[in-house]
């Protein structure tokens, strides 16, 4: 049977299990919204198309399948970019489906024509131009295969409206085969018996893990090597999950603003084992002096971030939930065996001092402590709510203060530090989880980056809560003019704010303001129990700074502490 390409897009789409799609009409896609009536899909008009790349992003994160944006040519398109950037430098499965004019034009400055194949090469695992209607559903096949395996990321379809209107036989693909993409990943059992040994050996083992861990699902056999052979974890930003956090053997995150715990562990530590994590330098900080008395192990699926930025000593090239199995089925004998937790008391008692020395903490002053609203979240959450964070001091007390017990359940711009990213990424993840609460925890900055898509949530009745941690300034950037820069608050203090209860009730969202400590957790009770959008303003203290803090260029052993 024939069908138009508009008709094999949505087909495709829902034979690859897409059940929502994220997206911004336009001429170039007129077609394609033209058709969609007639499928089960379900689509969430967005009011920017930044906003839908970033809910697709958030619905991947949160679901673990791959979230879908569709938006039109030109402008449709290049908005999205930062969204894509976002995605691609924290591995996120993403099918961005561009518009683009017909193809006679293409080339000819047309009407809103770019050329987003070639602006999105660098921040695209892969993208393609369709030039025939033919190559159509292959290309789709191609494209959600390369999003979700390997080392996930996203993938853009640049789709001319005349392949949209023009009709072809189709075809789906029952499989999909590349040969030029061949991800390896089983572990090679050589490698996986050596780390082994090394495990057998340390005194001092540390195991640090990524976000590979989460997006392999690989966290029950991690959390397994963990607790079997006592060994303590701290994790990256994009890592939070992977191990329970309230867990006695959890040190917090580790880098920049890690816990004093963790980063004097990885600088003491015999042996270090990174698994799904890529050494950035949030985390590593002064890299010569990166985990200076340790063998380093080094598990990613991804074989060009080993030995990118730091070098070790024993690579493994793999799937990490593959790997994690294997070094249990070698070691799960020795486990037995062995009392782990005898072998590692001193290392342990020495990781219990470090905690008890400077633990992680805040000071309170006057007002309310940025800090004490992130914990009263976790508090009345208990674990069994989504976090997304916007980008600055809020999303860094959020790493810090919250105890993160499962995968998939706190979402942040990692890599590229994008703000404007949580509430996006929370509509798309009260869309992937109706039933759950889902909570953006925001900066009085950040927020106002994609704030218009308060009329999507509300159109589509999600009840996703927005907590605003109100302090009147670009906060993080406060904070180094501060540190750094002689306090020289050089365009950093927000003067003219919106009212944001206001603001939420003129979207048709409820709206609280809270200016005292004591109404903190009864206005956060309220506002979780109602079944709309809400937003929570909290004027937190102006001037409270993250810490623990590693200054640019120093190790991870030069703390500013509290």
């Amino acid at each position: 049977m024939e069908m138009t390409g508009a008709q094999i897009l949505l087909e495709c789409l829902k034979r690859e299990g897409v059940e929502v799609v994220f997206g911004f009409p336009g001429g170039a896609v007129i077609d394609i919204y033209h058709e969609l009536p007639n499928s089960p899909i379900k689509h969430i008009l967005v009011r920017h198309e930044q906003g839908a790349i970033h809910a697709a992003d958030g619905y991947a994160r949160a679901s673990g399948n791959v979230g879908v944006c569709l938006v039109t040519s030109g402008p449709g398109a290049t908005n999205t970019v930062t969204g894509i950037a976002t995605a691609y430098m924290d591995s996120i499965p993403v099918v961005i489906l561009t518009g683009q004019v017909p193809t006679k034009l293409i080339g000819n400055d047309a009407f809103q024509e770019v050329d987003i194949v070639g602006i999105t090469r660098p921040c695209t695992k892969h993208n393609y131009l369709v030039k025939d209607v033919r190559e159509l559903a292959h290309v789709l096949r191609q494209a959600f295969y390369l999003a979700r395996s390997g080392r996930p990321g996203p993938v853009l379809v640049d789709l001319p409206k005349d392949v949209m209107q023009a009709k072809t036989a189709f075809v789906y693909p029952d499989d999909v085969s590349m040969r030029s993409y061949n991800p390896t990943y089983k572990p090679h059992i050589g490698q996986v018996r050596k780390v082994a040994q090394l495990i057998k050996k340390a005194e001092r083992p540390l195991i640090y893990s990524g976000g590979g861990v989460i997006s392999s699902k690989g966290h029950e056999e991690l959390t397994w090597l963990a607790r079997k052979l006592s060994i303590p974890v701290t994790s990256t930003l994009m890592g939070l999950g992977a191990f329970p956090g309230d867990d006695p053997l959890w040190l917090g995150m580790l880098g920049m603003h890690g816990t004093y715990t963790a980063n004097m562990a990885v600088s003491n530590a015999d042996l270090v084992l990174a698994v799904g994590a890529r050494f950035d330098d949030r985390v590593t900080g002064k890299v010569s002096t990166f985990a200076p008395k340790a063998t380093l192990v080094h598990i990613d699926i991804d074989p060009t971030s080993i030995q990118k930025n730091v070098s070790v000593h024993v690579p493994l090239v793999s799937d990490c939930k593959l790997a994690l199995a294997a070094l249990k089925k070698d070691l799960e004998q020795a486990a037995e065996e062995l009392d782990w937790a005898g072998k590692h008391k001193a290392w342990l008692k020495q990781i219990k001092a470090w905690s008890k020395e400077h633990p992680l903490t805040y000071k309170e002053g006057e007002g309310i402590s940025p800090q004490y609203v992130v914990e009263a979240i976790g508090e009345l959450t208990k674990g069994k709510a989504i976090i997304t964070t916007e980008v600055g001091q809020n999303q860094m007390w959020a790493a810090q203060f919250l105890k993160i017990t499962k995968p998939n359940t706190f979402l942040s711009s990692g890599g590229l530090g994008t703000m404007g990213y949580g509430f996006p990424a929370a509509i798309g993840a009260q869309m992937a989880f109706p039933g759950t609460l889902v909570i953006d925890i925001a900066g009085d900055g950040s927020i106002q980056m994609n704030i218009q898509e308060l009329a999507t949530a509300v159109c589509h009745n999600l009840p996703v809560k927005i907590v605003i941690l109100n302090n009147g300034y670009l906060g993080m950037v406060r904070q180094w003019q501060e540190l750094f820069y002689q306090r020289n608050y050089c365009e950093t203090c927000m003067e003219a704010q919106p009212d944001f209860v206001k603001l939420a009730e003129a979207y048709g969202a409820a709206g609280f303001r809270v200016a005292e400590k004591k109404d903190v957790v009864p206005v956060l009770k309220q506002a979780f129990k109602l079944k709309k959008t809400v937003i929570v303003d909290v004027r937190v203290e102006r001037e409270a700074n993250v810490y623990p803090m590693i200054p640019a260029g120093a190790s991870l052993t030069e703390m500013l502490l509290v």
